[in-house]
């Protein structure tokens, strides 16, 4: 395995600078006082630093990668032991060797994840040379399995809890989504409720906040108006302000966010009279404070138009629930 997938196995432990955890600390501890020695050690070979996840008999959390033994243990499979540093050549001139902790025995288990990558070691190390029994040996190899172990537990908890979270927040939006929809059903009824004075209700919608919805509402109008003997330039009156307002209700009350709903209900009276109300979920607005489009220092600007518009193409329009519904009415022209 090459060092950049070596060291991405690493960090998908996220173990490295962590505290201290005693599961570690008593695996280092016992390979210490198995193998008979002053010092025993976890650690971690990062990028240029070897860092100690546990330790026993030193000071140091870390050391630089370019002096470690350890760096050489995980370049095969076995325990590697050094029986006195002073007689092996890659290690002679060593400052860990010359210096503290002056290192002349060591000995060094490789800790291999299960898709094959070195990430560390459990070590023991020693003052003065030395040899390990046979006993020792398979003592190592059987705490060298409980630490790749602990290892794996660490980090198969570091993933479920991960995985809880993540469920955990899927059930909070999705609790969201049915209280936003539960809402809408809840609006719709209360506009169904407004149309008391209507004897007839066309459309009752409750339409997802995409600008496909205008279109497929637009040319539901146009059909009812035309079954109704409706003119042409009434109908495109009536169609034009229906889109507008729902165009209004997409991109400023939704903020064209498509998990949002606008409710539209179409209604004629005794008289053909068509009533139209739109409503969506936003902040709302003050429809008082709406300058008016046509005034000269108002020409440049982008708002109020709409509104504007929907005044000039109904025949009555009002806002109610603070600009959040839009109620507009149109009459039959009599005229041929």
């Amino acid at each position: 395995m090459d060092e950049s997938a070596r060291l991405a196995a690493l960090r998908s432990y996220r173990i490295l600078d962590t505290d201290p955890e005693q599961g570690f600390d008593d695996l280092a501890l016992l390979a210490s006082q198995v193998c008979g020695t002053p010092i025993g050690t976890i650690t971690l070979l990062d990028e240029d630093r070897q860092w100690f996840k546990a330790r026993v008999g030193l000071t140091e959390t870390e050391i630089e990668r370019s002096v470690s033994f350890c760096s050489h243990a995980i370049q095969r499979p076995e325990i590697m032991v050094v029986q006195d540093a002073l007689d092996d050549e890659r290690f002679s001139h060593n400052p860990l060797v010359l210096g503290e902790p002056h290192i002349r025995f060591y000995a060094g288990a490789p800790l291999v994840t299960p898709e094959g990558a070195a990430i560390g070691t459990l070590c023991v190390i020693d003052r003065v040379p030395r040899q390990l029994t046979a006993a020792q040996v398979r003592a190592l190899h059987a705490l060298q399995r409980q630490a790749q172990a602990q290892l794996e537990l660490r980090r198969n908890l570091l993933q479920l809890a991960g995985a809880l979270a993540a469920r955990d927040q899927a059930e909070a939006v999705q609790s969201k989504l049915v209280e936003d929809l539960r809402q809408q059903l809840d609006n719709v009824n209360k506009l169904s409720g407004l149309m008391q004075f209507c004897s007839t209700c066309h459309m009752n919608l409750t339409l997802p906040a995409i600008p496909d919805s205008i279109e497929r509402v637009s040319e539901g109008i146009v059909q009812l108006l035309q079954g109704k003997g409706w003119s042409e330039a009434e109908i495109i009156k009536v169609d034009l302000a229906l889109q507008e307002a729902l165009a209004n209700g997409i991109r400023h009350g939704c903020k064209g966010d498509p998990t949002k709903f606008v409710q539209c209900i179409v209604t004629t009276d005794a008289a053909g009279d068509l009533m139209v109300v739109v409503r969506d979920p936003g902040t709302g607005f003050d429809p008082a404070a709406v300058a008016n489009p046509l005034e000269s220092e108002n020409i440049l600007k982008t708002s109020g138009r709409g509104v504007f518009l929907i005044n000039q193409l109904m025949d009555e329009v009002a806002f109610a629930d603070g600009g959040r519904e839009v109620q507009m009415r149109k009459r039959k022209s009599t005229n041929p």
